[in-house]
């Protein structure tokens, strides 16, 4: 993969931002640099070279534009992003769309075990994300350890660092949220997450060789205030 120019990011919309014509024919990812399940989207687009053909649009979360809700997507969530004449969201639905309807390497194997384990660590995110959220309330070292148990086990199943072996969608899926609960667990419990997990440990140094990733992380700061007022508030 050819190393990325850093692109340079645009500024944020909030609510006094003039809206972007909307059907013009420009493919729009609708996002917000704090969140990760935009990022998802993010790196994706980033990882199959799209930085020309998928223009980013970030929002001001937490002083949005009306016009998003109103003109451009009614569940006013990001990601979501426009093509083809329409908007379309959910984050895991996007990944595969991105990397379906676009140019730029694959990022889902060929091989059918593997696209089978790919559908179950996919549908297992959701589960993960929660139970460690919801560890931040509870016995956050037990909860939340089990799901990166999980995930070290999961990183036995092929050969190579990355969940499928190659970097796929799945791993894609995971790395914002384990960025940011590892930042966070570090931080307001003392939890280093890849302590006794050489998998997990590896697997997080290869996502941080890679440009795709590394230009979307978020501001570990801005992550530790957030979710700080947002769960431990």
């Amino acid at each position: 993969m050819a190393a990325l120019v850093e692109e340079i990011l645009p500024p944020s919309l909030d609510a006094t931002a003039e809206q972007p014509p909307l059907f013009d024919g420009t493919t729009r990812l609708y996002t917000a640099y704090i969140c990760p399940y935009a990022q998802r989207v993010w790196i994706t687009r980033n990882y199959k070279g799209l930085q020309d053909k998928i223009k980013l649009v970030p929002l001001n979360l937490f002083n949005r534009p009306d016009w998003y809700k109103e003109k451009v997507y009614s569940p006013n969530k990001v990601p979501s992003l426009e093509h083809n004449g329409k908007v379309i969201g959910e984050s895991l639905d996007l990944i595969k769309y991105v990397d379906s309807n676009f140019e730029g390497p694959s990022l889902l194997p060929n091989d059918p075990a593997k696209r089978e384990y790919a559908e179950e660590l996919l549908s297992y995110s959701d589960t993960f994300n929660g139970a460690i959220i919801s560890s931040f309330k509870g016995d956050t070292a037990k909860e939340a350890g089990a799901q990166f148990d999980y995930l070290e086990n999961a990183l036995q199943k092929f050969d190579g660092p990355f969940l499928l072996g190659e970097i796929s969608l799945v791993d894609i899926a995971y790395i914002p949220f384990v960025e940011r609960f590892s930042v966070f667990l570090l931080e307001a419990f003392k939890i280093d997450i890849t302590e006794g997990r050489p998998k997990l440990a590896a697997w997080i140094e290869e996502f941080n060789k890679i440009d795709a990733y590394k230009q979307t992380k978020a501001d570990p700061k801005l992550v530790v205030e957030v979710y700080t007022k947002r769960f431990l508030g």
